[in-house]
């Protein structure tokens, strides 16, 4: 994903030709739509404790739902300085959240909700 947006800025610069953008907006949503668009909802599930489970996905919808509303907002103004601008930002965080889930974000995979629970109580 962050790959495809850093082409896509520089579409946007004008460095690259302008057919590529079709592919790489393409590419994105192919790599968005089995990853983040949809873990975020099974992570939420399964990474609170039990006792607050239902609290926490609720701030965590909350919160996923409140950024996306302030990221729809600025888009637009940022664009309008720079259209490559928001591409780049959006692909350097995508880096940045490659890494901080690498090495913060527990495994979950074929973990009982139970074992996670008490994992997380160990962090």
């Amino acid at each position: 994903m962050a790959v495809c947006l850093a082409v896509v800025a520089a579409i946007f610069w004008n460095v690259l030709p302008k057919p590529l953008l079709l592919i790489m907006l393409v590419g994105y949503i192919a790599f968005f739509a089995p990853s983040q668009g949809a873990v975020i909802w099974v992570y939420l599930s399964e990474i609170f404790p039990t006792r607050v489970r239902a609290r926490g996905m609720g701030v965590g919808s909350s919160t996923h739902w409140l950024m996306n509303a302030i990221i729809s907002g600025l888009f637009p103004l940022v664009a309008r300085h720079s259209t490559g601008a928001p591409f780049l930002f959006f692909s350097i965080m995508m880096a940045l959240q490659f890494l901080v889930v690498l090495a913060f974000f527990p495994e979950t995979k074929g973990v009982a909700l139970e074992k996670m629970d008490a994992r997380m109580e160990e962090a």
